[in-house]
């Protein structure tokens, strides 16, 4: 598996090599060709492929389309950095950092509409449908990025809120790829339905997976600062229970250290991080997350036939399932 994953992104990369980016206005287009070198696992448009190879094996003719779900989604993380300030993308300097934030804005609608260019190579009957369905997840990416933001001036949100808003930014896009993928290998469109939903309800799992890596992940493997979303307050699946579940001294402490400005970054994650083993917060996130990631499989229940070799997909899905960082 994991030597046909390098293969799905060597040709995704030499796709990528392809695209004229040497083109005026040079501002325009370098920082294209910048953002889509910084790397990436190039996990959306392999789980398009993945979902094709469920009835079909030639992926190869697919690399096009599925490639603009990679477009697409670096056009959001351009425009990400700019609204959260980011520095650094992959190790390197974000695209408004190199350049400034108006060639970040326009670059990043460029590669917006880039992204149409390639999906316009699939070859589907219905490219009209293909359209529909990507402008849908496109439009849910940017209101789950506008709750987002929107949560960072509540003093909390509910748990179904934050599911919600997780589900949109960023579970959308993986139900998208694979639903993409499978309509392309000649799936019906209800069919490829379920692994839209099987994507949204991975998705979803991977996210809250993410929030229990940034607090007790393994600093060399994580690849970031772990405890950098208690530094920060936000307002993740863990730290929203805490403040749901925490009463008398322990949500005063709670709140205390929400509300302090000036701290020691080191002594504010062990602060929170016992409050959350006081109220077993840490369990209560896994056991959300296994739930979402079995609400994920049982959608592939009725695709499991002769006709379609789940294998491979679910291979894959389990191997991010367990990954450490």
């Amino acid at each position: 598996m994991t030597e046909e994953i390098k293969a799905f992104q060597k040709k995704l990369n030499e796709a990528i090599s392809k695209i004229d980016f040497d083109r005026h206005p040079n501002e325009l287009y370098a920082p294209l060709a910048y953002t889509l070198d910084l790397g990436g696992k190039r996990m959306r448009p392999i789980l398009a492929i993945m979902a094709y190879l469920i009835k079909k094996k030639d992926w190869e003719k697919i690399i096009l389309p599925a490639l603009s779900i990679e477009l697409f989604h670096n056009f959001t993380l351009i425009h990400d950095d700019i609204m959260d300030e980011a520095p650094l993308r992959r190790g390197r300097e974000t695209v408004y950092k190199k350049w400034n934030k108006d060639i970040a804005i326009l670059s990043g609608d460029a590669l917006m509409i880039l992204s149409y260019d390639l999906l316009l190579e699939a070859d589907y009957e219905d490219v009209k449908y293909l359209i529909k369905l990507f402008n849908q997840c496109a439009i849910e990416v940017c209101e789950g990025q506008q709750l987002d933001m929107n949560f960072e001036n509540l003093p909390t949100v509910s748990e179904e809120e934050y599911i919600h808003m997780i589900k949109l930014k960023t579970a959308v896009l993986l139900g998208y790829s694979l639903e993409l993928g499978g309509l392309l290998a000649g799936m019906t469109k209800e069919e490829a339905i379920h692994l839209r939903e099987f994507g949204i309800n991975i998705g979803i799992g991977f996210q809250l997976k993410d929030d229990i890596l940034d607090v007790y992940g393994d600093a060399d493997k994580f690849g970031k600062q772990v405890g950098g979303d208690i530094i920060s307050n936000k307002k993740t699946f863990l730290l929203l229970n805490a403040i749901a579940h925490a009463d008398g001294e322990t949500f005063d402490k709670l709140q205390r250290w929400i509300n302090k400005e000036d701290f020691d970054p080191a002594q504010k994650v062990e602060a929170i991080k016992d409050i959350y083993e006081q109220l077993n917060i840490k369990s209560i996130a896994e056991t959300k997350m296994n739930e979402y990631f079995d609400l994920g499989f049982k959608q592939l229940e009725d695709l499991d036939t002769p006709a379609f070799n789940l294998d491979p997909l679910k291979t894959f899905t389990h191997a991010l399932i367990q990954r450490d960082h």
